[in-house]
């Protein structure tokens, strides 16, 4: 019996990692605390949400869409993680910690992307339809960060942390503040994208000039007196 069971569980490890190899190697290469295949498979509430959601949006393509929804519920009581039945999730995507992230119905995550805690993707409440984000190949989402309506965030890019970002984004780009904006955008794959701590902020950089001029002007005051 105790060999049974071991054989199982060596079998049911051996295809979960099989089916989400993708999830498990990004998840290797973005978190230095992930220690092997076991840790990520059992530990990691990441990617049992993606596990659920595999299923429920089988589940939502045909049409069992009650069945669908309450399996996803089970899923947010588990891992803290709602992702809508009807969202299209690509391969190697990363949640890391998760609790808090929401992904909508009509939202699209392209492949290899990276959200961090708290999360959204929704809609703004004024439309129909299509009415979640796109988010292209290699894009991170940084902690707290609101990404709204139907908008597309082009691949490779980086949204800061707690940025609210309601217009599209071009690929490449850097995005920080509230709205977002735009710090960065070049013709390659940005380098830092893990890197939270070291984004500018344009709202911040717009006050420090401000105050640069105000002491200027009232140098000058001050000369003339």
């Amino acid at each position: 019996m105790i060999l049974i069971l071991f054989l199982t569980f060596i079998g049911l490890v051996g295809l979960m990692a099989l089916i989400f190899s993708e999830e498990i190697k990004a998840t290797k290469e973005k978190d230095p605390a992930a220690k092997g295949h076991v840790q990520i498979i059992f530990l990691y509430s990441g990617l049992h949400a993606i596990m659920i959601h595999r299923l429920t949006h089988g589940l939502w393509q045909w049409k069992l869409l009650f069945l669908a929804r309450w399996l996803s519920q089970v899923g947010r009581f588990l891992t803290g993680i709602e992702i809508h039945p009807g969202a299209q999730i690509g391969q190697g995507l990363f949640i890391d910690h998760g609790m808090g992230v929401v992904i909508g119905e009509t939202a699209i995550v392209g492949n290899n992307v990276t959200l961090f805690q708290g999360v959204t993707l929704g809609g703004t409440g004024k439309e129909t339809g299509k009415r979640h984000p796109t988010l292209g190949d290699n894009v991170v989402v940084g902690a707290g960060a609101k990404v709204l309506g139907n908008i597309h965030i082009g691949a490779n890019s980086y949204i800061g942390a707690n940025a609210v970002v309601l217009k599209d984004v071009p690929p490449n780009s850097t995005v920080v503040g509230v709205p977002g904006h735009i710090t960065k955008q070049e013709g390659k794959k940005i380098d830092l994208m893990m890197d939270h701590a070291h984004v500018s902020d344009p709202m911040m950089q717009h006050m420090k000039d401000l105050i640069r001029r105000i002491k200027t002007l009232e140098d000058k005051l001050k000369e003339k007196e």
